[in-house]
């Protein structure tokens, strides 16, 4: 049983923290995604988990048992790499055999059969005899897939393995990595900067910043529900809005209102929090809509940039930079100011002090106070 818990898990390189206590809990056969930017950790755990960094402090279990000072050899675990590490001067064949055969722990019969499945899995019979250099990038990744799954590993663990290909391919490797997990349901951690792969393939997502875990749940969750302003920002492309606020009493209900923007908050924020007389709003660029006349919002436009399916504006309220998803086919110039209405379905509150969530209106429903707090 591969399932994987971290209990206070830290890494230290002398007086730099690079992990700073997390707790983590990977259920059998799960896809699990971390995400975050660059240097906050996530290749450091996943490394930890591999037995390829030890551990300052914290308890490391696989099924149960603690790991901790065990050899890499001896987890049964397997490690796909960002750059690929094929021995460019061997066939993928041999690239793929060549840990089995220096172990010495299989024989050759076990080691062909290992091949051929894996090899049929990943549809790459035909690239065996191939040399690095003779196979494109997805190849190439696919090898290095094939290397690991060789050795029938109960973990596998993937450290930004899509970043090398150009754009679509990347798309293309997520679906078959997603159809091979389905396929093999071995229990998966895979590290990305890329928001985008941890949205698509994750059965979770883990958000780390600084060494710390700031939220585990299913993608749409994350989306819908962020616990702080660091997850609500980093999740979703073009990134959340948020904007500065005063937060007042009119026309019978609360309103958030700044420089360039009055909003009206729906109604069962009143039930939250009512000491709060600042805050900062969190709106997505897919949840603004330009106005016939004036708006919640008033945005001078500095940038338009046509994506096909929407318009995105970008420009300024007030001192604050806002980017908001347009209709195609609305005729907008660079220099003008337009009024924007913000979904008052899709409205986020976060504290101004720590950035921790508020309040997030519900889609499709008249109210919603809770916040879903970080789960492991």
């Amino acid at each position: 049983m591969a399932t994987i818990s971290l209990k206070n898990v830290v890494k230290r390189y002398d007086d730099v923290t690079a992990v700073n206590g997390i707790d983590l809990e990977v259920n059998d056969g799960e896809f699990l995604v971390v995400v975050g930017p660059s240097g906050c950790g996530k290749s450091t755990t996943l490394r930890m988990l591999a037995g390829l960094e030890t551990i300052s402090d914290g308890t490391i279990r696989f099924g149960g048992d603690v790991v901790n000072g065990v050899p890499p050899k001896d987890r049964n675990v397997a490690m796909v790499f960002q750059n690929y590490a094929l021995y460019p001067h061997m066939t993928a064949e041999r690239n793929m055999t060549f840990g089995m055969n220096s172990s010495g722990s299989y024989t050759s019969d076990e080691i062909e059969r290992a091949v051929a499945d894996a090899a049929d899995t990943l549809d790459i019979v035909d690239l065996l005899d191939r040399k690095p250099g003779e196979l494109s990038g997805g190849e190439r990744q696919r090898v290095a897939i094939g290397r690991t799954l060789v050795r029938d590993p109960e973990i596998l663990l993937m450290d930004e393995p899509l970043s090398n290909l150009d754009a679509k391919l990347r798309v293309e490797m997520r679906a078959e990595l997603a159809e091979l997990h389905a396929e093999l349901e071995r229990t998966t951690i895979y590290v990305t900067h890329d928001q985008t792969e941890a949205m698509t393939l994750g059965d979770r997502v883990a958000v780390m910043n600084d060494g710390k875990i700031q939220q585990v749940d299913d993608p749409q969750t994350l989306y819908d529900y962020p616990v702080n302003r660091f997850v609500a920002e980093f999740v979703g492309s073009p990134s959340m809005n948020v904007l500065p606020a005063r937060v007042s009493e009119g026309d019978g209900r609360r309103v958030a209102e700044g420089n360039g923007f009055r909003i009206p908050l729906p109604r069962a924020e009143t039930r939250v929090d009512t000491d709060i007389d600042r805050a900062q709003v969190g709106i997505r660029p897919e949840d603004l809509a330009v106005s016939e006349g004036e708006g919640d919002i008033e945005l001078s436009v500095s940038v338009t940039e046509p994506l096909g399916e929407s318009l995105l504006l970008r420009g300024t309220v007030g001192e604050t930079e806002l980017s908001v998803k347009a209709d195609p086919r609305r005729s907008v110039g660079v220099g003008e100011t337009v009024g924007l209405v913000a979904d008052p379905e899709r409205l986020h509150l976060f504290r101004s002090d720590t950035g921790a969530a508020i309040y997030h209106s519900s889609p499709g429903a008249s109210e919603r106070t809770p916040v879903k707090r970080p789960s492991a």
